[in-house]
Formats: C-alpha cells, sequence, structure tokens
C-alpha cells in the first residue's frame, strides 16, 4: 500500500508537471522581474511593484510599463522560440519524479496510519500536519532538480553571453557540482522546505477536505466534477500562501556569485527585506496570475490524474 502510493502520486505529479510547465516557467520570469543586479536592465518587462524607494532601485527603470503573463509568453516565442517555453522541462519531470512522488506517497502513509479506524475520519489539523511533514521532506529530496529548473528557465532573461546554456538537467546537475560545489544543488534549500511544507499542506489538506465535504453534503457524487472542484479550491489555497515564499526562492537559487564577489544575497531574510525595500511589499506577489493560472490547471490535472490511475491500480 505505501509503494502504492509513491507510484500513483509520482505518475500523477510527472503529467501535471508536464503539462503546466510553460506556465510555471512564465512565473519564474515574472518573479524576478525587478532585480537590481540584473547585468542588462534593458531586458527588464517590468517596472517595480508599489515601490516604496525608487533610489533603492538602482539601474532598473521605473517608466517601463507593466507586461502581463500573456505578453511575457508571446514576448519569450518572438525572442526565444516556441522550444523556450519549455526551457527547463527535464528538471521538472525530474523534480516532479523526486520530489512529488515523495511527498504524494509519504503524505498517503501518515494519513492513513493518522486515520481513526473505526470511523474513517481524519481532521483537518492532522492532514495540515501530515501535508507539513510530507512537503518537508519531499523538498529536502527533491531541492536538487528545483535549482536546476529555476535557473534553466530562467536562462533567456540574461544577455546571450551570461546564459548558463544548460543542455539538459543532468548537465546542469555536473556543471553546477563542478563550478560551484556539491553545496550549490541545496542553494535555498531551506526557502524550498518551508514552500513545499505549506504548499503540500495547503494543497492536500484542501483537497481532501473539500472533497469529503462535498461528497458528506451530497452536494456530488464522487467523480470528475467533485475532483476538479477540490481541485481548484486546493490550488488556490496553495498559491496565495505560497506565492512570497516562492519569489523569494526563486531569486535566492538564480543569483550568480562570482568566484570572491560578495553575493546579491546573503540569505531569504536579505532576499526579502531587499526585494520590499526596492520594490514595495507587492513584490512579494510578483508572478501571482500565472502561479494561480498554474497552479489551478497543475492541481486539476494532480488530482484528476491521480484519482484515475488509483482505478487503474486499484487491484494491484
Amino acid at each position: 500500500m505505501g509503494l502504492k502510493g509513491f507510484v500513483e502520486g509520482g505518475i500523477a505529479s510527472i503529467v501535471a508537471g508536464a503539462s503546466t510547465h510553460p506556465l510555471d516557467l512564465i512565473k519564474v520570469r515574472m518573479q524576478l522581474q525587478g532585480e537590481s543586479h540584473l547585468p542588462n536592465p534593458s531586458l527588464q518587462l517590468y517596472r517595480p511593484a508599489l515601490a516604496v524607494n525608487s533610489a533603492a532601485v538602482g539601474n532598473v527603470s521605473i517608466s517601463q510599463p507593466r507586461v502581463g503573463p500573456i505578453s511575457i509568453g508571446v514576448r519569450i516565442i518572438q525572442l526565444e522560440g516556441v522550444a523556450a517555453l519549455f526551457s527547463g522541462v527535464s528538471a521538472t519531470m525530474l523534480r516532479q519524479t523526486l520530489y512529488s512522488t515523495t511527498r504524494m506517497g509519504l503524505y498517503e502513509i501518515i494519513k492513513n496510519k493518522w486515520t481513526d479506524k473505526e470511523t474513517g475520519n481524519l481532521p483537518l489539523t492532522s492532514k495540515i500536519l501530515a501535508g507539513l511533514i510530507a512537503g518537508g521532506v519531499g523538498a529536502a529530496v527533491g531541492n536538487p532538480a528545483d535549482v536546476a529548473m529555476v535557473r534553466m528557465q530562467a536562462d533567456g532573461r540574461l544577455p546571450i553571453d551570461q546564459r548558463r546554456n544548460y543542455k539538459s538537467v543532468i548537465d546542469a546537475l555536473s556543471r553546477m557540482t563542478k563550478q560551484e560545489g556539491v553545496g550549490s544543488l541545496w542553494r535555498g534549500s531551506a526557502l524550498t522546505v518551508n514552500r513545499a511544507m505549506i504548499v503540500t499542506a495547503s494543497q492536500l489538506a484542501t483537497y481532501d477536505q473539500v472533497k469529503e465535504t462535498i461528497l458528506e453534503k451530497g452536494v456530488m457524487c464522487d467523480g470528475i466534477g467533485t475532483h476538479v472542484t477540490a481541485s481548484f479550491a486546493a490550488g488556490f489555497v496553495a498559491a496565495v500562501a505560497s506565492n512570497p515564499i516562492d519569489v523569494i526562492k526563486t531569486r535566492v537559487m538564480n543569483m550568480k556569485v562570482a568566484p570572491g564577489a560578495e553575493p546579491p544575497y546573503s540569505g531569504a531574510l536579505d532576499c526579502a527585506l531587499k526585494t520590499v525595500r526596492a520594490e514595495g511589499p507587492m513584490a512579494l506577489y510578483k508572478g501571482f496570475i500565472p502561479t494561480i493560472s498554474r497552479q489551478g490547471p497543475f492541481t486539476v490535472v494532480l488530482f484528476v490524474t491521480l484519482e484515475q490511475v488509483r482505478k487503474l491500480l486499484k487491484d494491484f
């Protein structure tokens, strides 16, 4: 039963991750907009969000018009080609294999262990705690792939002579290890773990709770309609809860540290403070539209696929 949960969660996660990858890439590009240490500010497509101190922004021009996720997607296609929307998809596949397979399987194990055998009920608080534990463990396992994914997705926004040009996720992990040390594979791991705990707890617990409520109230039967409704609710809650941490995580993972030079951010807190000071508090919700646009479809595909895989594997 334990191994089966990992297999089911892994298959569903890989399908969901691959199918929504372009939306995730657009989200990452939006979250990186406004960084004052970008080598070529002319590549910026955004002005800082509600900047509280325009002088702190540095070379970034605040006169540039605000651009939405659709415009970002169109610009990527125009400048880098359609294939650029799938930059880093190999890293996404590896990340889902490591991170999501672990968190989905572990969540099911903990949930089944804590569920009351007589009533079959599990309190919402226990579901949240199970999600926190499963998300933290899964993130620790999948962090190297997460770092590679962020870098590969963000590479196209850099000047051509400063791009990393990773050929694949294996090439990315290999070069990071050789050039920056093994520790670079776990850069931003504390943020990754925190984000994963929040996402998993909010996403999985919300899905289970909403699904159970719908079935108990008799609003709908246990079918696609219930799964989609519960999935959208779970995706929205996860997006709202995780976006600020996701912005900081993306920037910390993507920063380039030259040998002997001081890194742009000394840590997560420093990144958060610099981001808010230079770009305003709403900068922590940069990329929220593509985040919710991605979380919605991702969560729907994830859980609908999961339910179908469970049906296929119920006799095993």
